[in-house]
C-alpha cells in the first residue's frame, strides 16, 4: 500500500507509530533491533568479497568477533571494488549505484551500491523525515497529495536525486519544475522555473543543502521584486496568489522592507541537510518563518537521522546502519597518530556533551563495514521530555578535521591543498589551512602561507596573485570548488602571507609543527605571534587580506 492510501485508510496515530514509533523505544529495544540487524548483516558481508578483502579468512559470528576483527574502515578500503563496480563481490546485489565528491583532483569520485532493501528502508525513513518536518506536535502532522516541493536537489547519481525517485513510489507529490525536465536544467533556470510554478500553484516544501537552500531564497526575493512589470511577473499566476502577492507588496511597505519569501509561500514543510546548516539556519527562518528541521543523509550512510517538531537534535533510526562512535580523545589520538587504532563505544554509551566521530556499518547488504564516514557530531542530550522519550539526540559539528567541508560542496584535504600549489608553482615554502567564519558566520578557507626564502624580499608575488593562481588551480582540480562560486557567488579562499621563517620559529618555540589541516585557534594565534616576532627574518611585514 502506497502512502498516500494510508494516509485515507489508516489514523494519524497508526501512522505515527509505524513511521515514527522509533522516538519512543527504549534503549534495550533500539539496540535489540541494531544488534539483529548487525547479525544479519555479518553474515552478508563476511561472506562476501569485500568483506574477505577486509577480513583475510576470518568469519566472524558475534558482534563483539565483529568489532574485533574488523578494522575500522575508509574508502581506500572499498575502492578497487567499488569503483569499478564488481557486483559479484559485493554482499547482495545492488538496484543502482550513487556517487560524490571523494578527494578533489586526488579522487574524483566515490561510487557507493544500494539494494532493494536498502531503498525500502531508505523510503520508510524519507516519509518518516516528512512526517516529522511537517508536525507541530507529537501525534500531528499535515501530509496531502495536493502538496508542491521545490526541486532545489542535486539529480542522480547524486543521493539526493533519491528523494524525487522514492518519494514517487509513495505520494503523488508535485516537484517543481517537474524532475523530468529539471534535471535538463541549470541550476539557474530550475529556480526561475520553479518560482514561476510556485506561484502558479503555491510551495509547501522545500528540501536542499542549507547553503543552496540560502542562495535560492535570496533568488526567489529577487525575482519577486526585481526588474519586471507587475503583469510579467503575474500572468499565469492563480487569483490565491496574485491576491497573496498584492497584499505581500503593501505590507512589504508599509513595513519598509524588501519582499521575502514568507510573504509569497506559506511552507509546512522545510528540511535541509549538509554541513555548515548552522550558517543559514536563522536567516532561513527569517526569510521563510518557520525553522528548517535537520536530517542527517549521506552517499555510503543512507538516510540516517532527522530532527522532530522541538528542533533539539537529530534522533538516529534503529534500521538504516549499526552505529559506533570514536569519542573526542580517541579522534585526538588518532590524528596524532595515523596509525593508531581508535576505540569505538556503542549507541547506548554515549555521554551528553561528548563529541564523537560517527562510524557506521550498513545494513541490508550494504558495502561499508566499521566505516569511518568522516563526520563528528555532539550528544546534546538523553531523553527528552518535551519529546516523551529517552534516546540519544545529537547535533551534527563538522567534518574530521583533516577535512575541510565549505557549505557542503567541498572536500578539501591536505592532498589537494598540496596539489593545488605544486600545479600552481608558486614559491610556497610552509602553510596551513583552517575552515573559519566571516562576521556574518558564512565558511570559507583561510591559507596561512609563508614564500621560500629566496622569494620574499622585493617580490611581485601579492596576496592577490597567490589567492588567484591558488583558486584557479582549486577550481581545475575539484568541480565543487567550482561550484561554489559559480552556483552560490562565493568565494571561499583567504590568504595570509606570513613572514620567512614563521613556521620555523613556531616549531622551535613550542616544540612540534603546527598542523596543516584545522589547527586549533590557539596554535593560529600562537602562529601569528610568531610572525609579528622581530627574529623571524628580514622579510617585510606581508600580514594583507583581500
Amino acid at each position: 500500500m502506497r502512502f498516500q492510501e494510508k494516509l485515507h485508510e489508516y489514523t494519524k496515530a497508526e501512522i505515527w507509530e509505524e513511521y515514527c514509533g522509533f522516538l519512543t523505544l527504549s534503549s534495550e529495544e533500539f539496540m535489540s533491533i541494531q544488534n539483529r540487524l548487525l547479525l544479519e548483516q555479518i553474515e552478508l558481508w563476511s561472506n562476501s568479497g569485500i568483506g574477505q578483502s577486509i577480513l583475510k579468512g576470518k568469519y566472524p559470528h558475534t558482534i563483539n568477533e565483529f568489532r574485533e576483527m574488523v578494522p575500522l574502515t575508509s574508502y581506500e578500503d572499498y575502492a578497487p571494488m567499488l569503483l569499478s563496480k564488481q557486483t559479484s563481490s559485493l554482499p547482495a546485489d545492488p538496484v543502482l549505484w550513487v556517487q560524490t565528491t571523494w578527494e578533489g583532483g586526488v579522487h574524483p569520485i566515490k561510487t557507493a551500491p544500494y539494494t532493494k532493501a536498502m531503498l525500502d528502508t531508505f523510503k520508510h525513513n524519507v516519509i518518516s523525515c516528512l512526517i516529522l518536518a511537517t508536525s507541530r506536535q507529537k501525534g500531528d502532522f499535515d501530509i496531502s497529495v495536493t502538496d508542491h516541493m521545490l526541486y532545489a536537489l542535486a539529480p542522480m547519481p547524486y543521493v539526493t536525486g533519491l528523494l524525487p525517485l522514492l518519494l514517487e513510489d509513495e505520494i503523488d507529490i508535485e516537484f517543481f519544475p517537474p524532475v523530468k525536465e529539471a534535471v535538463k536544467m541549470s541550476f539557474r533556470e530550475r529556480n526561475k522555473q520553479g518560482f514561476k510554478l510556485g506561484m502558479k500553484k503555491g510551495l509547501e516544501y522545500f528540501f536542499g543543502l542549507g547553503s543552496v537552500l540560502y542562495y535560492v531564497s535570496q533568488s526567489i526575493s529577487s525575482m519577486s521584486s526585481g526588474g519586471h512589470s507587475l503583469k510579467d511577473k503575474l500572468l499565469g499566476t492563480s487569483p490565491k496568489m496574485i491576491l497573496r502577492y498584492l497584499m505581500a507588496k503593501k505590507k512589504c511597505r508599509r513595513e519598509n522592507r524588501d519582499l521575502l519569501p514568507k510573504d509569497l509561500f506559506h511552507l509546512k514543510c522545510f528540511m535541509y541537510a549538509g554541513t555548515d546548516n548552522r550558517c543559514y539556519k536563522a536567516d532561513l527562518e527569517k526569510m521563510w518563518g518557520i525553522t528548517p528541521m535537520e536530517i542527517f543523509a549521506g552517499t555510503e550512510p543512507t538516510c540516517i537521522g532527522c530532527e522532530t517538531w522541538s528542533r533539539e537534535g537529530v534522533y538516529f533510526f534503529p534500521d538504516a546502519c549499526f552505529y559506533e562512535f570514536i569519542p573526542e580523545d580517541e579522534l585526538d589520538r588518532s590524528l596524532a597518530d595515523p596509525n593508531y587504532q581508535p576505540h569505538t563505544i556503542l549507541w547506548n554509551e554515549v555521554l551528553p556533551g561528548g563529541i564523537y566521530e560517527l562510524v557506521l556499518t550498513v545494513f541490508k547488504g550494504g558495502a561499508f563495514a566499521r566505516y569511518r564516514v568522516g563526520d563528528v557530531f555532539r550528544c546534546t542530550g538523553i531523553g527528552s521530555e518535551s519529546e516523551g522519550n529517552s534516546i540519544p539526540r545529537f547535533q551534527y559539528v563538522d567534518r574530521v578535521p583533516q577535512i575541510i567541508d565549505i557549505a557542503g560542496f567541498t572536500r578539501i584535504t591536505e592532498k589537494s591543498i598540496t596539489q593545488a600549489i605544486q600545479l600552481s608553482r608558486l614559491p610556497i615554502a610552509s602553510w596551513t589551512a583552517k575552515k573559519e567564519y566571516t562576521e556574518q558566520n558564512r565558511p570559507y578557507l583561510h591559507m596561512y602561507v609563508e614564500l621560500q626564502r629566496s622569494n620574499l624580499i622585493n617580490s611581485a608575488i601579492s596576496i592577490r596573485l597567490l589567492q588567484d593562481q591558488l583558486g584557479i588551480y582549486f577550481r581545475y582540480l575539484d568541480q565543487d570548488y567550482e561550484d561554489l562560486k559559480k552556483i552560490l557567488g562565493i568565494d571561499p579562499l583567504k590568504i595570509t602571507l606570513l613572514k620567512c621563517g614563521t613556521f620555523e620559529l613556531y616549531e622551535r618555540k613550542y616544540g612540534s609543527k603546527i598542523r596543516t589541516m584545522n589547527a586549533e585557534s590557539c596554535e593560529i594565534n600562537d602562529l601569528l605571534n610568531c610572525h609579528m616576532m622581530d627574529s623571524v627574518g628580514k622579510g617585510e611585514l606581508l600580514n594583507e587580506w583581500i
